[in-house]
């Protein structure tokens, strides 16, 4: 049987962890045709994330950074250290609902796909409508890898990314915060690996209930795509 290693980065999200790892464990995993495990990358939080955590190292794989590195330096670790033959990044809040990995799942089990993303633009699901700047944002940001990349991706940005793992883990990520999701795409499309694009739901958070990501992680990012889109 195949399976997935689901890795979470995580950075103070003591009020939405404990509810997303109970999703988790309640999906039935048969019925889905993978077996699994969870990797949480704890990334340095100071709310007491890391202390629920250190009470769950028997159920499920726990690493724990020292400092904040940022979601791509998680990311990195939790690539590393996953061991099934898919792997799914999955953020730590809940703002993507798990009972959805079947989507994501479907075109790497049959064998059509090498990176799955997730769009929150695409199909009939539930989308929680925000913030219109952060939707340009986003537009843009995706509108500029898909030069650089020859791609046509409706949400670069996604949370939910998912990939063959020998796919991910051959990939030299450098980018330690929110410049991961232009650089891992930028360099996996120039590896000519086969990308699909599927519908999801989004459960979006205000900065009020624990939104992290900023217009400055959007300059950033620009600058991200011109560097691994034409630099390297």
């Amino acid at each position: 049987m195949k399976g997935v290693s689901i890795v979470i980065p995580a950075y103070n999200e003591i009020r939405t962890l404990p509810g997303l790892l109970e999703v988790i464990q309640k999906l039935n995993w048969k019925e889905l045709g993978v077996e699994h495990e969870v990797i949480i990358v704890d990334d340095g939080s100071t709310d007491g994330t890391r202390d629920f955590l250190k009470q769950k190292e028997k159920d499920f794989r726990v690493i724990f950074h020292e400092k904040n590195s940022g979601k791509g330096a998680a990311v990195q670790t939790g690539v590393k250290a996953a061991t099934k033959d898919f792997v799914i990044i999955q953020d730590a809040d809940l703002e993507y609902d798990p009972n959805e990995y079947k989507y994501l799942l479907t075109p790497l089990l049959k064998g059509v796909a090498d990176v799955v993303y997730g769009s929150r633009f695409i199909g009939s699901h539930p989308r929680r409508i925000m913030f219109f700047y952060h939707y340009l944002g986003n537009k843009f940001l995706t509108f500029l890898t898909n030069i650089v990349a020859n791609l046509n991706l409706t949400d670069m940005e996604t949370g939910y990314k998912a990939f063959r793992r020998e796919v991910i883990q051959s990939v030299k990520l450098t980018e330690r915060d929110f410049r991961f999701e232009p650089e891992v795409t930028i360099k996996l499309a120039k590896q000519n690996y086969k990308f699909y694009e599927v519908g999801i739901s989004y459960y979006g958070r205000s900065y009020e209930e624990g939104k992290k990501i900023r217009w400055t992680d959007g300059v950033k990012a620009i600058g991200a795509i011109l560097k691994h889109g034409f630099l390297e």
